[in-house]
């Protein structure tokens, strides 16, 4: 793949705002012909840059139980625990990090009891060692956009 330019940047930085600009509008604000900037688009998408393009969807329901798991498991990669929480619509977010632990599950649930399940059904699996809640009481500084 080839470095990428400041156009390719200015390309990137819109859409990571704006997945559904047209490709007219686009072009116009990085100053690039419609053709041009497909084109760029196109490679981007190749190279795997750009993933995939998606509706990144806020909290719909103010009434939602939003909470961090702290996963430690007995060993790594574990392919299976990724699958499993996979399968659950109220798991927003599962990042591989390092030190101590090796994931941070970000899940929405409608109430504690749901938690307490969705949990449980996690801290059974058995490439989990060890899983510790964490309930967001608020968020102070939210920068989502």
């Amino acid at each position: 793949m080839k470095e990428l330019d400041a156009r390719d940047r200015d390309i990137l930085g819109i859409l990571s705002k704006e997945a559904r600009i047209p490709m007219k509008a686009l072009a116009a604000r990085i100053g690039l012909s419609r053709s041009a900037t497909t084109e760029r688009v196109a490679m981007l998408e190749k190279s795997g840059v750009i993933r995939g393009y998606r509706a990144d969807i806020g909290q719909m329901d103010q009434g939602l139980v939003s909470a961090f798991l702290m996963v430690t498991l007995a060993r790594t990669p574990a392919i299976g625990v990724l699958d499993q929480l996979a399968r659950h619509s109220e798991v927003r977010r599962v990042s591989s990090v390092s030190g101590q632990l090796d994931l941070i599950v970000e899940v929405e649930v409608p109430s504690i009891d749901r938690l307490n399940t969705l949990r449980d059904v996690i801290a059974t699996h058995p490439s989990v060692e060890d899983l510790t809640t964490l309930i967001v009481l608020r968020r102070d500084i939210d920068r989502a956009e």
